[in-house]
């Protein structure tokens, strides 16, 4: 079973989120901001970590620069240009970067290409 942490400040997303994907099969943690996050990384080793890119807070790049060992997906409200994307997903273990709101059989198929599956 893979585990998923889903980080984001918004408690009706987190719920959101970690009940779509608890129905199709994932463990889920979430977080409530930066700082939890890193805090529940001692506790688990999640294959993919969902990552609210705007939160009070530590800074979300302070946050990234600590996970070591998972891949990260950023989810935000705040529409990118294409060039900041590509910006940040040269980042390390950053892997995708997911527009909210988000259509649910989209982020469920882009969740399975990140963990291969």
């Amino acid at each position: 079973m893979k585990t998923i942490l889903v980080v984001d400040d918004e408690s009706d997303v987190r719920d959101t989120v970690k009940m779509i994907l608890e129905k199709r099969g994932y463990k889920v943690i979430t977080a409530v901001d930066g700082d939890d996050c890193l805090n529940r990384l001692h506790e688990a080793n999640p294959d993919l970590i969902l990552l609210d890119i705007m939160m009070p807070g530590m800074p979300v790049k302070n946050v990234v620069e600590q996970i070591k060992n998972s891949k990260i997906a950023f989810m935000s409200v705040v529409r990118t240009s294409e060039a900041e994307k590509c910006d940040l997903l040269k980042q390390k273990n950053i892997v995708d970067f997911i527009q909210k709101p988000f259509d649910v059989d989209e982020l469920i198929r882009r969740i399975r290409v990140i963990l291969n599956e």
